[in-house]
């Protein structure tokens, strides 16, 4: 899974160690839907780079990103050992991340209207 350094903006959520994990949490998410940990896992491994990935640590992983707000909980599925797996999916947040970090955010602006920028200008302003 080599990346090439995007030119887009560089955000919390893909910097430090974490960066790759979290990178292909949200690839999984988006391309194949909602899923378990363990099936995120399974998925994971498959990918080059992963092949040595521990369960434990995307387990970590995708609970953080739980309590930051980037997936979340939508169904609990029955497993065949017969325990309860929690079923995620990416949130609303996790799409923008990705799409800010693809694109550089001087070209967000060359893209968007005025009508778009007065929504986002007032959006921000409601943070401050």
């Amino acid at each position: 899974m080599a990346r090439k350094k995007g030119k887009g903006t560089e955000l919390s959520v893909f910097k430090g160690r974490e960066a790759k994990l979290n990178r292909a949490i949200f690839q999984t998410l988006t391309l194949k839907g909602p899923r378990t940990i363990y099936d995120m896992y399974k998925q994971i491994r498959r990918t080059k780079g992963f092949k040595r990935a521990h369960y434990g640590n995307l387990n970590k992983r995708v609970r953080a990103l739980e309590k930051m707000g980037y997936v979340k909980a939508v169904d609990i599925r029955n497993t065949k050992a017969g325990f309860e797996a929690v079923v995620y999916e990416p949130t609303a947040r996790a799409y923008l991340a990705v799409m800010l970090s693809r694109i550089s955010l001087d070209d967000l602006l060359h893209l968007i209207n005025d009508d778009i920028a007065s929504e986002i200008l007032a959006a921000l302003a409601r943070l401050f």
